[in-house]
């Protein structure tokens, strides 16, 4: 502590930052790892493993196909309407959203919550431009008469309803075909991002275990984490600059299926992969990360104190991060935090990556318009990011799984590493139950009424009937007829 209070005080008094961590520049490849130069002179760590296949096989399963069908209406005064418009669209892949059991029905839920906006306004039945009526009957401006004049004044004071007028109207109608991803599919990459003060290091039991599965597995370190370069000004660590980075590693290693998996700050980036390429994206995992709202740096918070005040705080900061991470504060916590080198970042990185989380875009509409499969995963005893947002994540996506682990909290892939790798593995392998086909109907045209009414004299008097008919006399037209009849 007295030593992080002296390297404060000496920034503050030399106005220079303080790096706790400085990349390593001048290691070699090696255990799968490589260095990316995205931007001349910002040098991102990847790891990038390959595994060994032995029998390489190509997905025979069919596989299950979705109908993606939706309506999404944004109001002026904030409130989100969605309405589903397909029936498969909530069939399997709802099946398990916030624990149900039985399949979401395709129903219009009012999502927004509008405790602070304007009341909704309630919307009149369509009518015609007609005269509006009168009390005694008849119609203003008709034939039948005129209406009072008390009347009429009765109507003008009554408040008129106003019809709703929506700010925006997206409509999504695509098919989606989704099958298991095996990891001896060669076409299946998984990307794993993790978010502020983290390392690829913390998937270190995820990245062993899927790469002896035989999967090729990506892990980035963030600018300024890990041994990524660690650039001296702010603006190379807002949302953008960090969401091109990833398009780029996304770009250098994607396969014809890619399965992202984010944690916490890495889910934006994954949201944000999947809403730019939907095709390339077959599923998609978000870990402890939050609601579907626009992101922007808060006014009032702790990271906004000068980079050297923060610095003299830092084993404070360090202290409150296992508090609020891990279900328990023991041992144990505190080496896997070491080990795997998490919240292990400078002051001035950490200042700039919470003061530069603005990303207006990336609100509820944003994130309704993904029709990717997702698996949501929560741990109960998370203080960063509370149950209800993954609920709401869960209730505006498309297809959503929402998983609860009550043993966990925000850096549950390293607390309960096999229940994580378990729920992952399943979801890899998960693929849609395919609908029976609906069965084939007779290729015989429907009978008008003038045929149904010439077969119904043919019955009454046989001796006229046209040799045409005789070919009708089939089981199937027999009881059609006698139904008719």
């Amino acid at each position: 502590m007295l030593t992080s209070f002296i390297e404060g005080l000496l920034c503050c008094l030399t106005s220079k930052s303080t790096n706790v961590v400085v990349p390593v520049e001048t290691s070699e490849p090696a255990d799968g790892f490589e260095f990316v130069e995205v931007k001349p002179g910002r040098v991102l760590r990847v790891r990038h493993i390959i595994p060994d296949r032995a029998v390489v096989e190509e997905p025979t399963g069919q596989g299950g196909s979705v109908s993606c069908k939706r309506k999404i209406t944004v109001y002026r005064n904030g409130q989100l309407f969605i309405e589903n418009l397909s029936d498969r669209a909530s069939g399997e892949p709802k099946t398990y959203q916030n624990g149900d059991t039985e399949p979401n029905s395709t129903v219009e839920v009012e999502l927004t919550d509008c405790a602070n906006s304007v009341p909704p306004v309630n919307m009149p039945e369509p009518s015609s431009e007609s005269a509006l009526p009168a009390k005694d009957g008849t119609s203003e401006g008709g034939a039948g008469g005129n209406a009072p004049a008390a009347a009429q004044t009765e109507q003008q004071q009554q408040p008129r309803r106003r019809r709703r007028k929506p700010k925006r109207t997206v409509v999504i109608d695509c098919e989606r075909k989704i099958t298991a991803c095996k990891g001896t599919h060669a076409d299946v990459a998984l990307f794993f991002i993790h978010g502020v003060g983290g390392s690829l290091d913390i998937w270190g039991s995820q990245l062993d275990f899927f790469s002896r599965l035989g999967y090729e597995v990506i892990a980035p370190d963030l600018a300024g984490h890990g041994a990524s370069s660690a650039p001296q000004i702010a603006a190379a660590y807002t949302f953008y600059a960090l969401a091109e980075d990833m398009r780029l590693v996304f770009k250098r290693y994607a396969r014809k299926r890619n399965i992202l998996i984010g944690h916490s700050y890495g889910v934006s980036f994954c949201t944000f992969l999947a809403h730019e390429y939907p095709e390339q994206i077959h599923k998609m995992i978000m870990i402890n990360g939050g609601g579907p709202t626009a992101l922007e740096p808060s006014l009032c918070s702790i990271f906004n104190l000068p980079t050297c005040v923060l610095h003299c705080l830092s084993p404070l900061l360090a202290w409150s991060f296992l508090k609020a991470g891990f279900a328990q504060q023991g041992a144990k916590e505190k080496q896997l935090l070491k080990d795997n080198n998490a919240f292990n970042v400078s002051s001035f990185v950490l200042r700039a990556m919470m003061s530069g989380q603005y990303w207006p875009e990336g609100d509820e509409v944003y994130h309704a318009e993904l029709t990717v499969p997702t698996l949501l995963i929560h741990g109960m005893h998370d203080k960063f990011v509370p149950i209800e947002e993954d609920q709401r994540m869960a209730e505006i996506l498309l297809m959503a799984f929402l998983k609860v682990l009550e043993d966990g909290s925000h850096m549950i892939m390293m607390e309960c590493p096999d229940t994580v790798n378990t729920l992952l593995h399943e979801f890899f392998l998960w693929e849609p139950a395919t609908l029976p086909q609906p069965k084939k109907e007779s290729k015989a045209r429907p009978e008008t009424a003038k045929a149904q009414h010439d077969n119904t004299k043919a019955t009454i008097d046989p001796a006229k009937v046209r040799p045409s008919t005789a070919r009708q006399a089939s089981p199937n037209c027999t009881k059609e007829e006698k139904s008719g009849s």
